[in-house]
């Protein structure tokens, strides 16, 4: 197609005497992005291009409500330090530049209150990620951003001017010229294909952010069940090295397939790689009571027999630990304490051993489980 026609055609809406900017990706980071561009820059056409509906992730993202950032980690250092992939590069001055704060205020100053909760994560006070989404959508048709559907950009170059030269395709292909372009694709491989066909130099990606699977009959029958606090360690044996981040605490959660929760999801984001390289084999290593020494869980368990000499030990367990009967009784099972033993009948050995099982629960890690969300993506620049 002739290029100044396709200048002309629908696509195109910039003026002559206007620059414009194409975002490729319809996600928060593309129409968060145009807006922001729109809003300090008002003469620059913004044209966000999107196969699908836009900001259909963030309708679904937290559970229908949307975690929108991270209200305790707000300074750039701190903020830095939990990415698994960039950690380094970001302690400079890029989030110094637009951080958690200038979003959360934002946000709130185009009418949408948010709320902390303990573990730092950011939401709507309506709990409903549409308030996100209509905002967003609102203000970008009020700043002016063009957003175009069903679309998808093929292709780029640049032309000898050193502009962005991008093919659009949808029933018939147009040809754009834009002066600037951001790729805001998330985990599709159009935006890495892009940027490979621009000079960029790409290494693989690989999932992140997904579950653990492990084949234990017992422990599906758990399902639902879930801890506020442990402590879960990764480990592999094609792993080079061992991080401080392959150990994390906080909740976790058991499901039909194996864990989930918080904790495995940052051990599937920081291990990424090595459990790529692994083939999503290996172990996790469980602590259900983080916050108590080793001697300390003897000691309650043998208060507690001395407590409670003619009680099952199945339908008693220690307040301390705040674990479900289930899960207790999950525990006795793998130590082959049976329904009927009392705890006049325990052993010290077996309190050792359970002791040990509460301090280090290991279970085998056989692969990795999807989520209903679409994967994360690790991967970064090369030079």
């Amino acid at each position: 197609m002739n290029l100044a026609k396709a200048l002309t055609s629908s696509v195109a809406v910039q003026k002559l005497n206007e620059e414009l900017l194409v975002v490729v990706g319809g996600g928060a980071a593309g129409v968060y992005g145009a807006i922001r561009a729109k809003t300090l820059a008002p003469n620059l056409n913004v044209m966000v291009i999107e196969k699908g509906k836009p900001l259909s992730k963030v309708k679904i993202s937290g559970g229908g409500r949307c975690n929108v950032t991270n209200g305790h980690s707000t300074d750039s250092k701190s903020l830095a330090e939990h990415y698994p992939r960039g950690h380094k590069e970001f302690r400079g001055s890029f989030f110094n530049v637009h951080g958690p704060m200038d979003t959360m205020s934002w946000f709130s100053n185009h009418g949408v209150e948010l709320k902390i909760e303990d573990d730092g994560r950011v939401f709507p006070v309506s709990n409903c990620s549409a308030s996100i989404v209509d905002c967003l959508m609102y203000e970008a048709t009020r700043v002016g951003v063009s957003l175009q559907t069903g679309k998808v950009v093929t292709s780029a170059s640049t032309s000898s001017g050193g502009k962005f030269v991008l093919k659009i395709q949808k029933i018939v292909v147009e040809h754009v010229e834009a002066n600037y372009l951001l790729i805001a694709s998330g985990s599709s491989r159009q935006g890495f294909s892009l940027a490979a066909q621009l000079g960029h130099s790409l290494i693989d990606p690989v999932p992140s952010l997904f579950t653990f699977k492990i084949e234990d009959p017992q422990l599906a029958e758990l399902s639902g069940v879930s801890f506020p606090k442990v402590r879960a360690k990764l480990e592999l044996e094609n792993m080079q090295r061992h991080l401080p981040q392959y150990t994390q605490v906080g909740p976790m959660l058991v499901t039909h397939w194996g864990l989930s929760g918080p904790v495995i999801l940052r051990l599937s984001a920081w291990g990424a790689r090595d459990l790529f390289a692994s083939n999503y084999k290996g172990l996790l290593i469980v602590d259900f009571t983080p916050d108590l020494h080793l001697e300390d869980v003897k000691s309650i368990l043998s208060r507690h027999k001395s407590q409670f000499m003619k009680q099952k030990v199945h339908s008693s367990c220690p307040s301390d630990f705040g674990l479900v009967k289930r899960f207790w009784k999950y525990l006795l099972d793998r130590e082959e304490i049976h329904d009927e033993i009392l705890w006049a009948s325990v052993s010290n050995k077996s309190l050792a051993s359970v002791s040990s099982l509460l301090k280090k629960c290991i279970f085998k890690v056989l692969g990795k489980m999807n989520s209903s969300l679409p994967e994360a993506f690790r991967c970064r620049r090369s030079h």
